[in-house]
């Protein structure tokens, strides 16, 4: 692991902006916020911002800062948990002078001059703590807004530690994360409450998927739907672990239109790997849990389609 490398650079630069991915989950601003929060607190004598559009239903994690074009002259720039660059939430990375990249998907898409990528991982806020313990004697300091962000980013692409990529080490982690100073009752109402509007359409979603005989779950939210139940195309996303529970389900998709010519698309799976057909439709991700986008609901259904084959 480049951890040295890492922070050799970072001791070499006045200014860091830190960015991740687009449309952002608990993982993403909680280990772009955390790293942030710790190198401010190692290294008060720098500058480091925290770059992207802001998600209102994300802000009682963090806020964001406002980066000028300006500001990235002779900037480190720092990428966590975006495995393409397309993804990558703001696309002036590259007016920095250096770029790291941190990410626990797979390496689809190398980018960066250093990159540290461990797909063994449940998350990247997993990844931004090992950093801090194998530093730490190295001049690393952890707060408790640190540790709540990376106890946060945990959280969430762990589904609350179900989910198969929670390891030993991300129990230990989350045992010692939980001695520092932070309501963990708020963060969970924050990441899992949801708005009356919503849990509409989570019933909707309940009463209309399908399941075939092969265990392929398919829910199709065509963009009317959204404007009745007044849902935006993210918050939508929240609902996509809603069948994850549901006995005979092995593989699901969720197809939402947000335009003409735009349908996004989310997959998950309790076991078929599912990146590499999300990669064949302008996305990717984890084995089982990726995102992807098709045009037509024609292109849907043919997606659709190679799930049922998948699941032979």
């Amino acid at each position: 692991m480049p951890l040295h490398e890492i922070l050799s650079t970072i001791k070499q630069y006045e200014t860091i902006i830190i960015h991740h991915h687009i449309r952002p989950d608990p993982d993403a601003l909680g280990s772009s916020a955390a790293l942030k929060e710790i190198l401010l607190a190692s290294f008060p004598e720098k500058n480091v911002y925290l770059a992207g559009e802001e998600d209102p239903a994300l802000r009682f994690l963090t806020p964001l800062d406002d980066i000028t074009d300006e500001m990235y002259d002779g900037a480190l720039v720092i990428v966590c948990d975006t495995a393409n660059t397309d993804r990558i939430n703001d696309q002036r990375y590259h007016l920095g002078d250096k770029i790291i990249k941190i990410d626990h998907h797979p390496n689809v898409d190398p980018y960066g001059d250093i990159e540290w990528i461990d797909t063994s991982v449940s998350s990247t806020s997993e990844m931004i703590y090992t950093f801090y313990l194998t530093l730490k004697e190295e001049g690393l300091k952890m707060n408790d807004d640190a540790a709540r962000l990376i106890y946060a980013g945990i959280v969430g692409d762990t589904g609350r530690f179900l989910f198969p990529s929670t390891s030993n080490t991300t129990f230990k982690y989350a045992a010692e994360l939980v001695t520092y100073d932070f309501n963990r009752e708020s963060l969970y109402d924050g990441i899992y409450q949801i708005d009356e509007n919503v849990a509409r359409l989570r019933g909707y979603i309940l009463q209309n998927f399908t399941m075939s005989d092969r265990g392929v779950s398919i829910v199709k939210i065509p963009k009317k739907k959204l404007e009745k139940f007044q849902i935006t195309p993210l918050q939508s996303g929240e609902l996509v672990s809603v069948l994850g529970d549901i006995k005979g389900i092995r593989v699901w998709a969720f197809f939402i239109e947000e335009d003409e010519n735009l349908i996004r698309v989310r997959l998950r799976s309790k076991g078929p790997v599912i990146n590499e057909i999300a990669a064949k439709y302008n996305g990717g991700g984890h084995p089982l849990a990726s995102g992807a986008q098709v045009e037509t609901w024609e292109e849907a259904d043919e997606l659709a389609r190679e799930l049922e084959e998948l699941c032979k």
